[in-house]
């Protein structure tokens, strides 16, 4: 019979810090049932957000080409698998719904001082200044992450015969606000490329 390896002796504090990554980690899962105003290609149900943060890294990965040369794309990406996080406790604020976005503010930086203060101080300072820095969207690496977190829907939207544009009467106009002008900051070339798709869908409505 086989004998188990040895395990190695743990410090108090090796324990008390994976205790708290791995409570944070399990707090996390409930990103899996917060559902968001877009649904999948084939229209079958709405995504939740796990499934978004997942699916904006995939597409910053995929377009990172596109960035600007003085983009980390390891920053990016990071910035893009924490930012929802705060809808566990927030909700999601459809981007052309009726939002009354300082309360918004308020309770997602209430949410972010809650779920990464259950991680140890070091992580949680570092993983809250990357949400600031994705919410502010001033630096190089917040500008495309915010690109490509505004390009993703809008495409999905393209595949799915209107989508959440359907549910709230959405128009070229605000597309061009309020999708337009991030990703023209972050990453022009995809706004080139999408805003023709766009304004063709809207010229057929």
């Amino acid at each position: 019979m086989t004998q188990p390896a040895p395990l190695m002796d743990l410090s108090a504090e090796q324990k008390d810090r994976l205790d708290k990554q791995m409570e944070f980690l399990r707090e996390v899962d409930k990103l899996k049932g917060v559902l968001r105003a877009s649904r999948l290609l084939d229209n079958s149900r709405f995504e939740n957000s796990a499934e978004h943060s997942w699916h904006i890294m995939l597409y910053a990965a995929v377009l990172s080409e596109h960035a600007g040369p003085d983009v980390d794309l390891s920053r990016v990406l990071r910035m893009l698998l924490i930012h929802d996080i705060v809808e566990i406790d927030a909700g999601d604020a459809p981007i052309h719904g009726n939002v009354d976005h300082a309360a918004m503010a308020l309770k997602e930086a209430a949410a972010a001082d809650r779920l990464f203060n259950l991680l140890p101080a070091d992580q949680a300072r570092n993983f809250r200044a990357l949400w600031d820095e994705f919410e502010a969207a001033e630096s190089p690496d917040a500008k495309f992450a915010k690109a490509i977190d505004r390009t993703q829907p809008p495409i999905g939207n393209l595949y799915s015969g209107g989508g959440s544009w359907n549910t709230y009467h959405v128009t070229m106009d605000q597309l061009d606000t309020r999708v337009g002008t991030p990703i023209n900051r972050g990453a022009p070339v995809l706004w080139a490329w999408l805003r023709p798709l766009l304004a063709g869908y809207f010229a057929k409505r």
